[in-house]
């Protein structure tokens, strides 16, 4: 293709002599350039495609590589070195990790297997209608100051749909429940239960033991009086109690786990509690847990997890929605969760109960002691009295110590009663083992199993 200076000397030897010569005709279309305010076009559009066309030069040459339009886009053969692969979700184990290593910066707790059941406890709350039964969780403590307060300040951020509260009403329970789901905080729940501050909390227990199962509703009569009908309300949720030990009733303490808290040693260390800090640091942490749980919530439903050896009946019943969980989870933490259901199955095996179960167990290792299978109610009367760890000077506070008709009135409760028998050469009333109502049945129904035997 000619360069610009060749081109322009052809059109001056095109264009005529303007001094009378042929008339001058435009150097792309050759028109004359009558009236032409151009010395070399007769208009605009001929001069920019005769440049065009002379000037532009020849296209770039790439081998190929600019992009063929025919094509369909797609994908490189081989990722750009800006783009590295996203990284992938988190396990359900090492969430579960991630909570437990959590908690256990703000809280020293008393057994290795308490944070890792928390942060399985958490995860159920997530999903907890997909379990038949919500495990309450108590944390209780010898004197104030050990720690249960800390704990559900941070559960409250790791749970879904937390209410911390420390003297609600059973009415005002009874409608944050059948709202929800709500995961209950309730802390000094000894000054409710605690039977010297006087007060009825019937309501109150029968509330929190009802709402242990999914299918357990409270019947009300709502509307006025000309149109009054009876509506059932939901009230299962699940629920965290906190308070001093020895106050919690019985038919709470069955039904759930429990925490025996302690002060902190010396030089025992935790990281200082910033609710801001720990509710932003705590966000991501409980979203990861709620997707998780929110994913296998189906498969919770479905699942049947095997139990440890020798936990059956309402601990197993209890301990089936974090096992469950845990299974999921994979990888240590179907042994990490059963060991710490062991552990706890153990723990609350060992508390003393009621006056009646007390009255048992006592029983039993005197009859073991003395390897016999009867003895005079007396005997056995004074044998408790002598006993330095059970105090059996002042039953139940009221200065009073146990007698045979107090006995007599406990034992009949199980099925046990005194009968008369012979023992040295006399004709005297008494317990013995064997028989329909001896103490061995009683004590195989309401005891773990003797460890001596």
């Amino acid at each position: 293709m000619p360069d610009l200076d060749t081109a322009l000397s052809a059109i001056d030897a095109a264009i005529a002599d303007p001094e009378g010569g042929t008339p001058r005709a435009c150097g792309h279309c050759g028109t004359t350039l009558n009236g032409s305010p151009s010395d070399d076009f007769c208009g605009e559009e001929c001069q920019n495609e005769w440049l065009a066309g002379h000037v532009a030069g020849p296209g770039p040459v790439d081998n190929g590589a600019s992009p063929d339009r025919d094509l369909a886009e797609q994908d490189p053969a081989r990722p750009m070195p800006y783009m590295p692969e996203p990284p992938p979700p988190p396990t359900g184990a090492q969430i579960l990790d991630k909570v437990t290593a959590f908690v256990k910066r703000f809280n020293v707790f008393p057994s290795e297997h308490c944070a890792p059941m928390l942060a399985l406890w958490y995860a159920h709350t997530h999903a907890a209608e997909h379990f038949y039964v919500t495990p309450r969780l108590i944390l209780d403590s010898a004197e104030p100051g050990s720690g249960k307060t800390r704990v559900m300040e941070v559960a409250q951020f790791l749970v879904r749909s937390a209410e911390m509260t420390l003297s609600a009403t059973t009415a005002a329970l009874f409608r944050l429940v059948s709202d929800g789901p709500i995961t209950i905080l309730f802390d000094e729940v000894d000054a409710i239960f605690n039977p010297q501050k006087g007060g009825n909390t019937e309501d109150l227990r029968a509330m929190l033991n009802a709402g242990y199962k999914r299918s357990a509703t409270i019947p009300r009569c709502v509307g006025d009086a000309r149109a009054m009908k009876v509506e059932r309300f939901k009230v299962y949720a699940p629920v965290v109690l906190a308070g001093i030990a020895g106050h919690m009733p019985d038919t709470i303490t069955t039904r759930a786990i429990t925490i025996h808290m302690r002060r902190r040693a010396p030089t025992e260390t935790v990281e200082p509690f910033k609710e801001r800090v720990v509710e932003k640091q705590a966000a991501p942490l409980r979203d990861r847990l709620a997707t998780w749980i929110g994913g296998i919530a189906n498969q919770l439903s479905d699942a049947e997890p095997d139990m440890p050896d020798g936990v059956t009946d309402r601990a197993a019943e209890i301990w089936e929605p974090l096992l469950a969980i845990a299974d999921a989870a994979g990888e240590h933490w179907p042994e990490t969760a059963r060991a710490a259901c062991t552990h706890f199955v153990a723990s609350n095996s060992n508390r003393k109960g009621s006056l009646g179960i007390q009255l048992l167990a006592d029983l039993r290792r005197i009859f073991t002691e003395r390897n016999t299978d009867r003895l005079p109610s007396t005997f056995i009367v004074a044998a408790l009295l002598d006993m330095e760890e059970s105090d059996w000077t002042d039953v139940q506070g009221k200065g009073r110590p146990i007698e045979p008709r107090r006995m007599a009135k406990e034992l009949a409760k199980y099925g046990v009663k005194p009968t008369p028998f012979k023992y040295d050469g006399d004709t005297v009333k008494g317990y013995q083992t064997t028989g329909e109502t001896g103490l061995t049945d009683a004590w195989s129904r309401y005891l773990p199993a003797d460890p001596r035997q």
